[in-house]
């Protein structure tokens, strides 16, 4: 089955799924030929919102010493967002820079003399005479530093404010965090301020949601972001069109869903009766692809039946419960003549039990699709109950013919809070950078996917730890351990529709990597792997 598998452009399949755009999203095939396509998005003026932060409402103050440090109440970039009502006049302000940041990039290293002066303040108050200045200062920040250390920092901070390098700053800001350095933290914050914006360019509209998780951080208020941006997210068929849209514009998942399903059509290919369970079902898009595929088998197609799991906080999304994922899927598998069931489980992947998953003893082939879902699973490092490994062990048990894995190639899970920074930084710099080649920069619903679709991620892992920091990703490695450690042993990826997915990224850019390595399939921008795929047994 698996020899003859590509993907070509979808006609009536959008129907079954997102909503319309100028797609190229591909269907399974057993034919020969594929076809290239493009497309491209309107422009648009119309206003935006960027992140609500809690701590927008009030200042915090650190009570742990006789002289505070006291954040504004503007002291996020949305918080700044909301200020602008009074700032309005201001011509150095436009509707596009949200952050209300004027055209220059430094308030600070404009004129020489004046970081001079600022330096010379500084040396006054670690070293002048007045020791209740020093003994307050150094009561306030929780640092063995000596004085002239601390001089040597504040010297090197200026240097790297006045090189202008947004990423040395965002860096500085973060260790400065780490160290609770909070008199540092809040200068450089507000050094920040002037240089990032929503519609600039990808390392400033990065910056400016991790400037929003730093500030949380601060503020403990890293929770409430994520939380919020879940509640108050926007019309479900607008928020079903930024998914869309990210799915169109960055291959990561359409290359995730893509490896995934030509694993399952390989195993799967003499089977009469096939069970799917996907722990992370969404709107259920990936199986378009595969119900077509199995249509098309020569002798004839099996009796499919997905068990589609998801939480039920996600029906926002989909405008409805799991049953609309259902009715979908059968509609489509109708049209092609497939036999179909769909079983529902609106539960989160911590709840799952074997009660949930609808497996019938005999008779039935069983695949399990882990997709960009595990890495949201509590491990051993947050709860003792470990749903990561749990999960792994429940699924073994069942025998399966093939599990799918497909994450993102980042390691954010136990890293601390500095190198975290780093790790995020560094990652979805690369997948900001993809954006830029695919959408412009002021184009409206770019702002909007880059909100609603990434900015959230972002926020819960620099502004949250324990419980609360739901995204902890791993690198395959550690994955390959944990498969292992339950049980599992690697299967084989379709080398045909590996090869589909090398000539489906010519339709992006050559800056994209393609890498098969060790029985997983890595995809990147430039030097920087950011999603793999691998399957198990």
């Amino acid at each position: 089955m698996s020899n003859r598998l590509y993907y070509r452009a979808p006609e009536e399949a959008e129907a079954h799924c997102l909503p319309q755009f100028q797609s190229f999203d591909q269907q399974l095939c057993y034919n020969n030929g594929s076809q290239g396509t493009n497309f491209s998005f309107q422009s648009s003026n119309e206003p935006y919102c960027t992140l609500e932060s809690s701590s927008a409402t009030g200042s915090y103050t650190v009570y742990n010493s006789p002289s505070t440090v006291s954040f504004s109440p503007y002291g996020s970039p949305s918080s700044q967002q909301e200020s602008q009502s009074y700032r309005s006049s201001d011509p150095h302000h436009s509707p596009d820079n949200a952050y209300g940041s004027p055209m220059s990039t430094s308030c600070v290293t404009e004129d020489v003399s004046d970081l001079k002066h600022k330096l010379r303040e500084l040396e006054t108050v670690m070293l002048g005479p007045d020791s209740d200045i020093i003994n307050s200062y150094n009561s306030t920040f929780t640092t063995n530093k000596s004085s002239l250390e601390m001089m040597d920092s504040w010297r090197g901070t200026m240097e790297v404010i006045s090189g202008g390098d947004l990423k040395q700053l965002l860096v500085a800001c973060a260790k400065s965090v780490w160290d609770n350095d909070l008199l540092m933290a809040q200068w450089l914050m507000d050094e920040l301020r002037q240089m990032v914006s929503v519609s600039g360019e990808p390392i400033q509209r990065l910056g400016a949601y991790m400037l929003e998780g730093l500030v949380a951080r601060l503020a403990s208020s890293g929770s409430s972001i994520y939380k919020a941006l879940r509640c108050k997210e926007p019309a479900s068929s607008d928020l079903l069109s930024y998914m869309h849209i990210l799915y169109e514009v960055c291959p990561y998942f359409k290359f995730g869903y893509m490896s995934a399903n030509g694993a399952i059509a390989e195993a799967m290919k003499d089977e009469n009766r096939v069970h799917i369970i996907d722990f992370q079902i969404g709107q259920g898009c990936q199986w378009i692809t595969l119900i077509q595929a199995f249509s098309a088998r020569p002798r004839g197609p099996p009796h499919i039946r997905i068990t589609g799991i998801d939480d039920p906080t996600s029906a926002y999304a989909r405008g409805g419960g799991l049953n609309i994922v259902g009715q979908k899927l059968s509609r489509l598998a109708q049209s092609v003549k497939v036999p179909f069931e769909f079983h529902s489980a609106a539960v989160s992947g911590c709840d799952v039990r074997l009660e949930n998953l609808g497996v019938r003893p005999g008779g039935e082939a069983l695949a399990v699709n882990f997709a960009f879902m595990l890495h949201h699973m509590p491990d051993e490092s947050v709860s003792t109950q470990n749903h990561r490994d749990r999960l792994l062990r429940l699924v073994k048990s069942l025998s399966p013919k093939v599990v799918t894995l497909v994450e993102q190639e980042s390691n954010t899970n136990t890293a601390a809070f500095f190198p975290r920074f780093l790790e995020t930084l560094n990652y979805y710099t690369a997948m900001f950078e993809s954006i830029d080649v695919t959408l412009p920069r002021d184009h409206k619903k770019r702002i909007s996917v880059e909100q609603h679709c990434l900015a959230r991620d972002v926020v819960n892992i620099i502004a949250c730890e324990g419980v609360e920091r739901v995204e902890r990703h791993e690198l395959l490695g550690k994955w390959r351990s944990r498969f292992a450690m339950a049980g599992f042993s690697p299967y084989p990826l379709s080398s045909p529709v590996n090869a589909t997915i090398k000539r489906l990224l010519e339709n992006y850019s050559d800056k994209y990597r393609l890498e098969e390595r060790d029985g997983a399939l890595y995809l990147g921008w430039m030097d920087r792997a950011l999603v793999a795929s691998c399957a198990w047994k």
